[in-house]
Formats: C-alpha cells, sequence, structure tokens
C-alpha cells in the first residue's frame, strides 16, 4: 500500500483557508472538510453525511491502519492538487488562501482521489454493495478516471485531485494570494 506513510521526512501538503483559519480540518457543522458549505437542502446534506459515514465504516473494517477522515487534517498532496480542486469547486475556495505547510516529526499519511466523494456526491442512489466498491476504491488509492463507475448510463471519469489525510504535526510555511473566481487569477 504505496499511499500509505509512516514517516518523519518532510512533506509538504496544502489547503484552502479562510484568512482567519490556522489549519484544514474536517467541518462537522458543514459535512464539508474543506470548509465551505455545501447546498443546504436536505437530501445533500444527509447524502453528504451518509458518504463519509461510510467511508468511516468500511475504513474501521478493513483499512484500520489509515487516517480517519474524521480525525485526520485533510489538505492537498500538491499544488496542482488544490488548484485542480478550486477549478472543480470554484465555490468552495473563493476567499481562500492557499496554505502551505510543511509536516515536522513524525506522522501518518494517506493519499487519496477526492473525486470518489464526487461521485458518492452525485444524485443518484446507491445499494450498499456499491458504497462498499467505492469505499473500497477510495482507500485503496484507485483513481476515478481508471475505474469509470457508470451515472446516467455512462462511464464516469474524473481527472485526480489527491487529497492527503494527515496525523502529525504541520508547520506554515507561508500564506499567499486569496483565491478568486476562476478566469480572474
Amino acid at each position: 500500500m504505496g499511499h500509505l506513510i509512516k514517516d518523519t521526512a518532510t512533506l509538504e501538503l496544502f489547503a484552502w483557508l479562510d484568512p482567519e483559519a490556522d489549519l484544514p480540518g474536517w467541518d462537522v457543522l458543514t459535512g464539508n472538510p474543506f470548509g465551505t458549505t455545501l447546498p443546504e437542502d436536505q437530501f445533500t446534506t444527509v447524502q453528504n453525511y451518509f458518504a463519509e459515514y461510510h467511508l468511516e465504516y468500511y475504513r474501521q473494517r478493513l483499512y484500520n491502519g489509515f487516517p480517519s477522515r474524521l480525525h485526520a487534517l485533510l489538505l492537498f498532496a500538491t499544488r496542482v492538487d488544490a488548484e485542480n480542486f478550486r477549478a472543480k469547486h470554484p465555490g468552495r475556495v473563493c476567499g481562500k488562501y492557499l496554505f502551505c505547510a510543511h509536516s515536522t516529526g513524525p506522522y501518518v499519511v494517506s493519499f487519496h482521489d477526492s473525486s470518489w466523494l464526487d461521485y458518492l456526491r452525485l444524485p443518484h442512489s446507491l445499494n450498499l454493495s456499491t458504497l462498499d466498491e467505492v469505499s473500497s476504491y477510495y482507500w485503496k488509492g484507485a483513481l476515478v478516471e481508471e475505474i469509470g463507475l457508470p451515472f446516467m448510463n455512462e462511464r464516469w471519469r474524473e481527472p485526480p485531485v489527491i487529497e492527503a489525510l494527515f496525523q502529525g504535526t504541520l508547520e506554515p510555511v507561508h500564506r499567499p494570494q486569496q483565491a478568486l473566481l476562476p478566469g480572474f487569477s
């Protein structure tokens, strides 16, 4: 499992943060690990919580050595992944800063394609075996674009956006420019 690392070597990781925020983390009130509120309809809220619940349930059963999405810091593996997330979800990062941090000391980190969460949040009903299949792909480190699960009778493919589930200590590097809407960078 090359996407799970326990080490002390310095890592550079990224996140979109509000100007007053210290470190990225799970926002239990919004159901969104990247800190902004998703649409406020009941279906979307329930769907988001259920997706996170199932990922965590699956992790506890089969990938217990991996950091929990609920207790780890959620960051992006590279600046490119953070920028790709901004391109896919501009409303979720508008007004935020791209934050860069280095790890210090021992840590545990795993890397996953966050596009699986986009798939789970699509307007469709998934049975438990499909939820298990998606959870398995997520925790195995598979990329959505390689698998191509069906959505509306077509193969659903998305470019990867690699997130890092990090447990350890981070030290801020710098806070560059505020994120603007696409086309205004």
